[in-house]
């Protein structure tokens, strides 16, 4: 990669694959070993933003809003939300690889302006499903950027989430009326058959990588009853 320097590599657990992040002037990458294309820049976090900012107002008027965030990348996601709820929320970020939690707290801090320092920030270093199988009407939105779409890209184990049984238990850690909010690379129709088919009032939008422009991701937005 032209002009990119290697910071750290990650491994990821219950995968052969590395995560590594690379900088570049001011800008940061993460790739996948063995991957070509890019899993997130520091440049380009548009739709990571909307992931939260489409959601979060869906519930923002509740009191003691719970928010749980799947995936910390670079921080994005987890500065929309706490920008988009109230003072009293809380917003609990679930990050599988540790050393992804430590760059965040170093080099990538400054991208989405050190969320981790919020003090309605809590950190959970460890898989996001299992924190959903042990929650029962927890939170008020589920927010999951864990993935490329809705398979097990990095974890094996995240097909789970989006499987029938997974989008189950998603429904029963959410509060009534509470929302899931599922980042993809690409529309998907049959997942969006398999949420109306679990029980959710399913809208599907899209979010661009930068204001007007780049690559075009799909966001779905399922309600729970």
């Amino acid at each position: 990669m032209s002009g990119y320097t290697v910071l750290s590599r990650a491994p990821i657990p219950g995968s052969s694959e590395d995560l590594i992040l690379y900088q570049r002037d001011d800008e940061f990458t993460i790739r996948i070993s063995g991957y070509v294309s890019e899993l997130m820049n520091s440049r380009m976090h548009g739709s990571e933003d909307a992931l939260a900012e489409y959601a979060c107002p869906l519930i923002a008027a509740r009191a003691g809003v719970r928010v749980l965030v799947g995936g910390l990348g670079m921080g994005f996601t987890l500065a929309a939300a706490l920008r988009s709820t109230g003072p009293d929320a809380v917003v609990t970020v679930a990050e599988l690889v540790p050393q992804v939690v430590e760059w965040n707290r170093g080099p990538l801090g400054e991208c989405a302006g050190r969320p981790l320092d919020n003090p309605r920030t809590r950190v959970h270093v460890g898989d996001v499903a299992a924190l959903i199988r042990a929650s029962s009407a927890a939170w008020d939105a589920v927010l999951l950027d864990v993935d490329n779409g809705p398979d097990g890209m990095t974890h094996k184990e995240n097909d789970w989430l989006y499987s029938m049984k997974g989008l189950k238990a998603i429904a029963a850690a959410l509060t009534p009326g509470g929302v899931l909010a599922i980042w993809s690379v690409d529309p998907d129709p049959k997942f969006t058959a398999r949420l109306i088919k679990a029980g959710y009032s399913v809208e599907t939008r899209i979010a661009r990588e930068r204001p007007g422009k780049g690559a075009k991701h799909t966001i779905w937005l399922a309600v729970r009853p």
